[in-house]
Formats: C-alpha cells, sequence, structure tokens
C-alpha cells in the first residue's frame, strides 16, 4: 500500500465550518498539486446514510475524508464509503478538543484510550486499500512531555500509521475554547523533529503556527509535509504560491488579479447553479490581506454579499474598488 502521495508535501487542514466544497472549489482554482481535506465528518452520519456529506466534484482532488468517531466498525464501514466514492486517503481525527467532539467520546479523547485508536486504525486499514491516517498532538491535558508523545506515536506505528500528521501543541480538553487551543499551548517543533529522526520511514507532516512559504519550506528540511490552516482562511491568495514554491512548478504564480478574476468566474457560475453567494464569498474576504484597499474590499464585501440576490456583480464591485485603491497615488 502507498501511504502517501506526492500531494501531502503540502496540504491544507480539515477545519469545521470553512473546508466546505465551495472552500475546496476555491482552492483547486489557486493550486493543483496541494493535499485538501474535507470537514470532519461524523461516521456515524455516513453509516447512518447522510452521504450528501461526503460527495464531492472530481475536480477537487487530491482530497482526503476526515472522519470522527470511536466505534472501529462504523469508522471501517465510513471508510469504505469514502473509498466508494474516489477519495484519495481517510484521516482520523485524533486532536480536536471541541465539546460536541468530547460529548462524542473522540478527536483529542482518542489520545488517552491509545488501544481504542489503534483499533480504529487497524479496522479501517483492513476495511480500505487508500492510505489511512491519524491527525493528533503532541500531547493532551497533563500527558504533555515527550514521553507520551513518542509511545503514542510508536503505538500509532505499530498498528500501521506510516503517515501521521502532528499540531506541534498540546490539546486542553477542559479550560481552553477550540480558538485558545490553536494558539494558547506552546509550539514545540523541535519535539516533532525528534520524533521524526526517530521513525525515518514515518511519513511526518507538521501542523500550527506556520503562515509563510519561507516557513514551511524550512520545516520540510526536517519533516516531510506540512499542513496549514488558519493561514489559507486569512490570505486564500497565499495557496497561489503553493505549486511553483512547494511543488517546483515551472510556471510563474497567478497575480493576485487574475487569480481573483478566476474566482469571478466560478462565483458566476455557482451562483448560477443556485448557490447563494455568501456561502462562497465568505471565503475570500482575506484575499487581499496586506494590500492596498484591503480594508475597503472587506468592507464592501462583508456589508454586500448576503444581499438579496447578491451575486458574481457584488464581486466585481469589490474588485473595482481594490483596483481604484492600486491605481491611487
Amino acid at each position: 500500500m502507498q501511504f502517501f502521495s506526492k500531494s501531502d508535501i503540502f496540504s491544507v487542514a480539515p477545519m469545521v465550518d470553512v473546508t466546505t466544497n465551495l472552500f475546496r472549489l476555491m482552492a483547486r482554482r489557486l493550486t493543483r498539486h496541494a493535499m485538501l481535506y474535507t470537514e470532519m465528518i461524523a461516521a456515524d452520519a455516513i453509516v447512518h446514510g447522510k452521504l450528501n456529506l461526503i460527495e464531492f466534484e472530481p475536480q477537487q482532488l487530491p482530497l482526503t475524508l476526515q472522519l470522527g468517531g470511536n466505534d472501529p466498525q462504523k469508522m471501517a464501514q465510513a471508510a469504505r464509503e469514502g473509498e466508494r466514492l474516489g477519495y484519495s486517503a481517510i484521516n482520523i481525527n485524533a486532536g480536536c478538543p471541541s465539546d460536541k467532539v468530547q460529548q462524542g467520546a473522540f478527536g483529542a479523547v482518542l489520545m488517552k484510550d491509545l488501544p481504542l485508536l489503534c483499533s480504529i486504525v487497524s479496522k479501517m486499514q483492513d476495511a480500505v486499500s487508500i492510505p489511512v491516517t491519524v491527525k493528533t498532538r503532541i500531547g493532551v491535558d497533563e500527558l504533555d512531555d515527550f514521553e507520551f508523545t513518542l509511545h503514542l506515536v510508536q503505538s500509532l506505528y505499530q498498528a500501521g500509521v506510516r503517515h501521521l500528521i502532528l499540531h506541534a501543541r498540546k490539546a486542553w480538553l477542559t479550560g481552553l475554547s477550540p480558538k485558545e487551543n490553536r494558539t494558547v499551548p506552546p509550539l514545540d517543533y523541535e519535539r516533532v523533529y525528534c520524533i521524526k529522526q526517530m521513525f525515518p520511514d514515518l511519513y511526518l507532516t507538521i501542523n500550527g503556527g506556520i503562515v509563510t512559504m519561507e516557513q514551511c519550506k524550512e520545516q520540510l528540511s526536517h519533516v516531510d509535509g506540512v499542513m496549514l490552516g488558519r493561514a489559507v482562511i486569512d490570505n486564500p491568495y497565499l495557496l497561489c504560491m503553493v505549486d511553483h514554491e512547494i511543488f517546483g512548478d515551472k510556471a510563474q504564480p497567478l497575480s493576485c488579479a487574475a487569480a481573483f478574476s478566476s474566482l469571478i468566474d466560478l462565483a458566476d457560475n455557482l451562483c448560477g447553479q443556485g448557490v447563494a453567494l455568501h456561502h462562497f464569498a465568505r471565503h475570500l474576504l482575506g484575499f487581499f490581506s496586506g494590500q492596498k484597499g484591503a480594508r475597503a474590499y472587506r468592507r464592501y464585501l462583508s456589508d454586500h454579499m448576503n444581499d438579496l440576490g447578491a451575486d458574481a456583480r457584488v464581486l466585481d464591485e469589490a474588485f473595482r474598488l481594490i483596483k481604484e485603491a492600486w491605481t491611487t497615488v
């Protein structure tokens, strides 16, 4: 079995209410090679027939389905459905600390029950022929020293995991919100690098606090892959750099203007299919982050993308405002 693909060198993290079908269509316009992820989808929902939650357009590939759950049989059944639909890989969420996830006793809770987590891995690997990967953290609550991280990785490795995504922070199950869990626990990249040295044939992707292409390339001198999340929300145009800077495409990245024009065309097509503009446009609020006129662009888009009958013309006007700012001395 091939446990990873070239696309895993750079991936966009699974994010609830963010990495939807519409987000992924936007992202694929900007990068051909990056591995995209779904939101975390509960295995229970798939088992109970809600297959619409994991349907996707083939142009989104390469694409990984992230599953959440704690029942090995249900996780395996959901993985089979994902393989049947054509996903590139299946990922197990073993790092999310949200209240909803804790109530379901999965996500980061699985780090406290490694035999169960490893059983889930084994059942899923037996069920499918595509890669089964795990996304987790370096620790949870008081289980946060290097010995715990080593035991976690050893257990997963022995269970057959050969591609592991490590968020280089611990998770607090109580006392911190999911947002705070992304920023408050300190990053420990060195621990991840050490794990890579100890498991040279484990494909190791690092996640957490990485926001620029320069930082991505620095990380790739230590590990096999990098995963970005919030940085892509804050500045989607960053994805235009990926194919050239990370995957080595000879073609220069699209200019900001050319990339956004392509997204206006995509919005026009989606609105023509009955998609409400704001479901798509909300992913573009940070597109011109740091550029002159970005505030006026963002304000106009925020104010008008929810208007009754709003369509791609709202993006056209927002684009006109920022182009006007670019030409103002």
